[in-house]
């Protein structure tokens, strides 16, 4: 089982009694809002099932993590990462957070701390976060972290009616921290 720790955070493997956290993240209208049309618990569920199984960087597959709060065991949300093109060493990062952990600063702060580890484990050369361009507090996470604009996709992809531009942002691995 994978643990990493911040001042303030634990993030681990996801675990099966993980399922009520993921599937309400999952349904929740208002956190998906930028991100998907939440579907059927059975389609979740495939997913959660899928990311049991133990992870390797090289699968494609992405590691999720459990973001808690030290000392009270709080669940905050989800970060981890996926090896997008292991030839260039480049890693897609991602997080959805439960509404009672959002503008504290968890996602910044768990997201450094995957960072760190990718960076140390598997010696990623550049991470990309995409987010759409309306969601703003997902903006400054990834601005937060170093990230930078690298373009914008418009009308990239479609929720309901509504055609969602994304942005793409890039951070090199030596820019961290900077």
């Amino acid at each position: 089982m994978l643990e990493l720790y911040t001042d303030r955070l634990r993030l681990r493997s996801l675990r099966a009694d993980d399922w009520d956290n993921f599937l309400m993240l999952h349904q929740d209208p208002i956190i998906n809002q930028f991100v998907r049309q939440p579907v059927v618990a059975s389609v979740i569920l495939e997913k959660f099932e899928h990311r049991l199984v133990p992870w390797q960087y090289e699968s494609g597959d992405w590691l999720t993590l459990v973001i808690e709060e030290i000392g009270t065991d709080k669940f905050i949300g989800y970060t981890g990462l996926y090896c997008v093109n292991h030839d260039c060493d480049r890693a897609e990062v991602g997080y959805m957070l439960a509404n009672e952990g959002q503008g504290k600063g968890y996602a910044t702060e768990g997201l450094k701390a995957v960072i760190d580890w990718a960076c140390l484990s598997f010696q990623v050369h550049k991470f990309i976060g995409l987010c759409a361009k309306q969601n703003i507090a997902s903006v400054k996470v990834l601005e937060k972290n170093g990230f930078q604009l690298e373009g914008v996709l418009r009308d990239n992809y479609k929720i309901d009616d509504i055609w969602i531009d994304d942005c793409t942002y890039g951070l090199l691995s030596h820019e961290r921290g900077e």
